[in-house]
């Protein structure tokens, strides 16, 4: 990835004016938060972002606070920048659609100097919005938590989204009461530095559950004041790691099928404690086999199956407590197309690491996009959305 900012259309060559907010006043602005980490805000900004897009060609993005980031052309740029990036090609220098990236030692070297700090992020945060909105119709604007996340350096989401203009959407996972009151937690800081909330998004919904939650949840948001935006149907699909995420989580090591299996979406996950017999009955795709290497008649079983059906038959063998099986064995395993992977804890260890599991959506995550996609377009009411706006 190679860009570099271009001249901002809002800033003259001798500009040395200190922003204190936006000069851009004409883009309409959402801002997107959430109750707690990991209820679905990237998942919102990448959903909104793909339906605003049905609606105008002419969308932007910007993440103002990232606490998440990877090296790009030597700049810190938050991971989730990169990825709606590399999903939509939002033709926008990548800096400014990541101007602030907050390090181990950030809040430190910012309470030194509050008063000489905040300014100089200000300014930046600022100049980076024009450029990421500049032409645009709309901006998603991506926050880093909920409401309060960034208050020890003056910058939380709700101080963010005062500052840029933006209007909130809430973003909590499904139910009934706890996501209405912790919605009404999040909204009365919003409140305090007059940022309206016009919508929520209730993420992660048992299927069968979503017309009880509307119903219900969607009432008690009415009594806030909250216009309920939709629900969204959990789909397992994207909170299963691939492969590849439970390696690097469990420290292991490849031993057969890395290519075709660093991509294998893990759906369930199986020890192999059971008999050969009973094993035979969970061989399908999406599924992980956690054995230990010497449970040879396990791993045969799976050899086995897929020697006979000549299909896939299982996503993933995990190896555990570095137990390789016998030579022979580890022959015939090379000769299938079943990933294997080895690690040194043992079997109910690994399947605990791999059950508690945060599962981000990562740039490589092809097949999840759609779904996203999709997602949105048929559970948020995107034209209320763009009426309070």
């Amino acid at each position: 990835m190679s860009r570099s900012l271009t001249k901002s259309p809002f800033v003259e060559p001798d500009d040395t004016e200190v922003l204190t907010k936006p000069r851009n006043v004409s883009t309409k602005r959402i801002f997107v938060a959430a109750t707690r980490q990991n209820d679905g805000k990237t998942t919102t900004s990448l959903g909104l972002f793909a339906a605003m897009r049905t609606r105008t060609k002419k969308v932007g993005f910007i993440k103002p606070v990232g606490q998440r980031f990877i090296e790009v052309d030597g700049n810190k740029i938050d991971e989730d920048t990169v990825l709606l990036d590399s999903v939509f090609d939002v033709q926008v220098p990548i800096e400014a659609m990541s101007p602030v990236a907050v390090d181990g030692t950030f809040t430190r070297r910012y309470l030194k100097s509050p008063e000489e700090n905040l300014p100089i992020l200000v300014d930046k945060m600022c100049r980076a919005f024009d450029r990421a909105s500049y032409q645009k119709d709309v901006c998603i604007i991506e926050g880093s938590g909920h409401a309060g996340v960034g208050a020890v350096f003056d910058l939380s989401n709700a101080q963010v989204a005062k500052l840029l203009g933006a209007k909130a959407v809430i973003v909590s996972q499904g139910g009934i009461g706890k996501p209405v009151d912790e919605i009404a937690i999040n909204k009365a800081l919003f409140d305090k530095y007059g940022v309206e909330v016009v919508g929520a998004i209730l993420n992660k919904v048992l299927p069968e559950k979503i017309d009880l939650v509307r119903e219900y949840a969607g009432a008690g948001l009415a009594r806030l004041g909250v216009p309920l935006l939709g629900v969204l149907p959990l789909q397992k699909q994207l909170t299963a790691p691939n492969l590849s995420q439970i390696v690097e989580e469990i420290d292991g090591r490849w031993i057969n099928g890395r290519e075709q299996g660093k991509k294998e979406r893990i759906l369930r996950v199986i020890i192999g404690a059971m008999t050969a017999k009973g094993v035979i009955d969970y061989l399908q795709p999406g599924v992980l086999i956690i054995t230990p290497g010497d449970r040879e008649d396990v791993i045969f079983s799976a050899i086995a199956a897929a020697g006979i059906s000549g299909k896939k038959v299982v996503s993933g063998i995990v190896l555990t407590r570095n137990i390789l099986p016998h030579p022979k064995l580890m022959e015939m395993i090379a000769q299938t197309r079943i990933p294997c992977v080895i690690c040194s804890e043992e079997s109910y260890a690994v399947a605990s690491r791999i059950n508690n599991m945060t599962v981000k959506t990562q740039p490589e995550d092809t097949d999840k996009i759609p779904i996203i996609k999709q997602m949105f377009l048929d559970h948020i009411d995107i034209d209320m959305l763009r009426s309070a706006l």
